[in-house]
């Protein structure tokens, strides 16, 4: 399991995977990929070239960055497994999953789909339970991730969330401060919230 905390070394980035995305948003992850590539960091994703997948892969590696890629094997011709880059294969999503969590220090999200969402979903469990503390920034153009906010936000006006877990991520609008927010870390104040739980 990853450290509760230490220095920010490796990111995984969660995002679609649809080659049939928003330019903008294609742009936008080779933008991030270049700094993460930029900042030193090491880049950790799904393992695909295709989508927002490999356009964040491909300019992290092109701008000299380190990266990382974990597929399962089933995944390996659907999502054209990026060959350029060290890549692991893997047996299920779990164990994908499992990898992405070990490897990484911190957590961005781009616009993605169902696949993307169910990452988010389990990192931000994990969150919940206090078995990690590292940043995570979603990247939010045009109030992309809005809709799930606001679902959050109503299983916390529903007491069944406390509500420190508004706290668990730092959202940006531009791709440009998705490395100053993983630096940042965790948002000031954010508080443990296993005790919260009922």
């Amino acid at each position: 399991m990853a450290p509760v905390s230490g220095s920010l070394q490796s990111v995984c980035v969660f995002c679609g995977s649809s080659d049939a995305a928003d330019p903008a948003y294609l742009r936008a992850a080779g933008d991030l990929g270049r700094a993460l590539a930029a900042a030193n960091l090491r880049l950790v994703y799904g393992g695909g070239g295709v989508g927002l997948m490999g356009a964040t892969a491909r300019a992290a590696h092109e701008a000299g960055g380190k990266v990382l890629g974990v597929i399962p094997d089933f995944l390996v011709g659907k999502e054209r497994a990026l060959e350029t880059v060290e890549h692991v294969i893997v047996t299920s999503m779990h164990q994908r999953k499992q990898m992405f969590f070990e490897e990484s220090d911190g957590f961005v999200i781009l616009p993605g789909g169902i696949g993307t969402l169910e990452e988010v979903i389990e990192l931000l469990s994990w969150r919940r339970l206090d078995l990690h503390t590292m940043p995570i920034v979603f990247y939010n153009p045009d109030n992309f991730w809005g809709p799930l906010f606001a679902l959050f936000q109503h299983t916390v006006d529903a007491k069944l969330t406390p509500a420190a877990f508004m706290d668990a991520w730092t959202v940006v609008e531009r791709v440009e401060d998705i490395v100053p927010a993983l630096f940042a870390g965790p948002k000031a104040g954010a508080s443990p919230m296993l005790a919260s739980l009922t």
